[in-house]
């Protein structure tokens, strides 16, 4: 974690759950977990001809 705006954000949500990392890490699963629902129903409801040819990916690339 060399970049230190991420390791502030890091910092930032570990405090949020006041020092509960097991909190902060199931906090930003579930955050994963409902992004991930909302882009598969984005991918659904959408045609390719509106964002000319893209579509969503589900895993980083």
């Amino acid at each position: 974690m060399a970049d230190e705006a991420l390791r502030g954000e890091v910092d930032a949500v570990v405090a949020f759950h006041d020092g509960n990392v097991r909190a902060a890490i199931t906090t930003l699963l579930l955050d994963c977990r409902h992004l991930r629902l909302q882009l598969a129903l984005t991918e659904g409801a959408m045609s390719r001809g509106m964002t000319r040819g893209w579509t969503p990916a589900f895993e980083r690339r």
